[in-house]
């Protein structure tokens, strides 16, 4: 947080090339410029996560405005890192399965929403994809999947 306080404010400029990667891959957009993408993005995220929960009653709304929500507030970070830089983190060895089960469990339930037009099942497929999004979200934590995963076995005498 302390690197990021330095760059926008500009105090330190080697840090901030670390911080933000190449200028010019994303379009030369300003330090601040991006954090500001960045929180709009997120916000815009949160939105349509909070509505989406007000229209709980009708599955299949409810499955579009969460999951493109989710996608805001994923991508959001693309602002500060970079598309690349976000790919390649979404596909490190460590987070790739968790990456792949969550993108699965987002093109389900778009197909459950979009296609198929069954609530039961648009439902078991939002679940699936918050079941996969806290893992994803947990492979940025070290060692919280293992915690989540021992917390598992100890309570419900199995492992995820």
């Amino acid at each position: 947080m302390w690197r990021l306080s330095e760059s926008i404010l500009g105090e330190n400029e080697e840090q901030q090339d670390n911080l933000f990667g190449d200028q010019e891959a994303l379009c030369s957009v300003s330090p601040l410029q991006r954090v500001y993408g960045f929180a709009a993005c997120l916000l815009a995220g949160f939105i349509c996560m909070f509505l989406s929960m007000i229209v709980f009653i009708k599955p299949i709304k409810f499955a579009l405005l969460f999951t493109f929500g989710n996608m805001l507030a994923i991508g959001s970070t693309t602002f500060l890192i970079g598309p690349r830089q976000q790919l390649s983190m979404m596909m490190d060895p460590v987070r790739a399965y968790a990456t792949s089960m969550y993108v699965g469990c987002v093109v389900l339930a778009l197909i459950c929403a979009l296609w198929i037009h069954s609530k039961i099942l648009t439902l078991l497929a939002i679940i699936c994809e918050i079941c996969a999004l806290v893992w994803y979200s947990l492979s940025y934590i070290p060692f919280a999947r293992r915690m989540v995963s021992n917390v598992t076995i100890r309570l419900f005498d199995t492992e995820i």
